[in-house]
């Protein structure tokens, strides 16, 4: 409980059985009230390691970051925040604060931790990342109006409006989809600077050139996809 609210995190992860105990670690237990890791399939350790670590696994078979996370949100007891949070430690779990506060403290429905206004080490986002993060948020600020500065991993969103955007991309659409969503439903969003380090382990979509491209062409195609959507639909 932090701050008289309930707060679930939900950390995506894929083999990452040399960084998923350290994520789960440095979660100040004190704010957090549970933490759900969705096996997305992986081949090594990754499930007995979070185990270990006091994480709550569950499985989706359904490859893809967006179908894991909607499946760990369906396995999330009652809660009134949810932490959306990378499995590979690029983030800094022990600053959780910086995303719950603006919502506890000044009724924000969103808030997203920006990389670009915080400060990423050296070599923590490669040239593709980059470049694909500025098309993304430059296409949805021309196409909705709000101005983002990132796409980043780390986010926090009251339970019932993430609920509510009844979110449904199961690929690397999923930022996108929130974002683009949050906007047209009217949502009060609030980006907070956050830092960024080096992740542990090798990247299963960044660090390979097809990873890249396919990534590059789903995110821009769910820009214009969610930002003309007129309505909620279901794959």
């Amino acid at each position: 409980m932090y701050k008289g609210n309930r707060v679930s995190v939900i950390i995506p992860a894929l083999d990452e059985e040399t960084s998923i105990a350290k994520v789960i670690d440095d979660l100040p237990k004190d704010t957090v009230d549970e933490i759900i890791v969705v096996d997305n399939g992986s081949s090594d350790n990754t499930v007995s390691v979070a185990e270990n670590a006091g994480a709550e696994v569950v499985k989706e078979p359904v490859k893809g970051y967006g179908a894991a996370c909607r499946k760990g949100i369906s396995c999330a007891g009652a809660s009134d925040i949810i932490v959306i949070l990378d499995a590979d430690y690029s983030d800094y779990p022990e600053r959780i604060g910086i995303l719950l506060n603006p919502i506890i403290e000044q009724d924000f429905d969103m808030v997203l931790g920006s990389r670009v206004l915080g400060s990423a080490e050296r070599g923590s986002l490669n040239l593709p990342q980059i470049l694909g993060n500025k098309l993304a948020v430059y296409l949805i600020a021309k196409l909705t109006g709000f101005e983002y500065t990132d796409m980043g991993p780390f986010r926090a969103i009251k339970t019932e409006k993430l609920k509510d955007l009844n979110m449904m991309d199961k690929n690397f659409g999923w930022n996108v989809e929130m974002q683009i969503k949050a906007v047209k439903r009217g949502l009060r969003i609030k980006e907070v600077p956050v830092d960024y380090r080096n992740r542990v382990g090798r990247s299963k979509i960044s660090g390979t050139i097809p990873g890249v491209i396919k990534a590059g062409i789903k995110i821009t195609y769910s820009v214009f996809r969610y930002a003309w959507m007129s309505g909620d639909s279901h794959d």
